[in-house]
């Protein structure tokens, strides 16, 4: 996926930091409203860009973590204070507990139930007693239309915009698809034109709430309303003490 190697460098002009605000503080309000205890440390697997970290690690002290070795090298310039480490989020072992685990989007990649279970364990694994991860899709099987949206933004002498088509192209599997025509701008240059196309994980809320079980937490399903009509549904995992 070109976004996240050759195109790393753009991505915060596909999807900007300042925009995630709303959306970090529901997760921390969640964190803190079912933690069994006090929350001081937060893992996140699949940290990419460092978008919600960029204001949540303002409350927790943060390892972030993802696949891609471009997307940890945009994360830390954007979040310094942070810990980067490299590592896929279905086999990562850091030999540490954490008070808190976030796995966002990139669960999305996750596009079979082996996939999927496998992520849900390592968080489990990092997950001190009483403590709480959330998993955040952008869809599940209920919720899932197919839709087609577009945005950018501007940078120091570049900018991006995009149209995003989103489609299941095969209801019987577990995944649908999404393209991105991306155009790229650069002062002094020609405009450009990029094709990228994801594969993403689409699982009914009856498996994600046994799965999640299964691998020994207790889990609730969450719905947060922003103040742009989006709605984020969060699985909420209580590791039991």
């Amino acid at each position: 996926m070109k976004l996240y190697r050759d195109l790393a460098g753009w991505f915060h002009l596909l999807t900007a930091p300042e925009d995630y605000a709303e959306e970090a503080a529901a997760y921390v309000a969640l964190i803190r409203r079912h933690a069994r205890h006090p929350v001081e440390t937060l893992l996140e697997l699949g940290a990419g860009g460092g978008n919600n970290a960029s204001h949540y690690k303002a409350h927790f002290r943060a390892t972030l973590t993802d696949i891609s070795p471009e997307m940890l090298e945009i994360g830390r310039r954007l979040n310094p204070e942070c810990e980067h480490r490299l590592g896929d989020m279905r086999s990562l072992r850091l030999g540490q507990e954490f008070d808190a685990v976030l796995v966002h989007d990139a669960v999305m990649y996750m596009t079979t139930e082996a996939d999927l279970r496998a992520a849900m364990e390592t968080a489990f694994t990092h997950l001190a007693p009483g403590g709480v991860a959330l998993f955040v899709p952008d869809v599940v099987r209920e919720s899932f239309l197919p839709a087609t949206s577009h945005g950018g933004h501007d940078g120091e002498r570049r900018s991006l915009r995009y149209l995003e088509w989103t489609r299941d192209l095969d209801p019987d599997d577990t995944t649908y698809e999404v393209d991105f025509a991306l155009l790229l701008s650069e002062e002094g240059q020609q405009t450009r034109f990029e094709h990228d196309r994801h594969v993403f994980g689409l699982f009914a809320e009856a498996d994600w709430m046994g799965w999640l079980e299964a691998a020994g937490f207790e889990a609730s399903l969450h719905r947060e309303r922003l103040s742009d009509g989006t709605t984020l549904e969060v699985f909420v995992a209580v590791r039991p003490a």
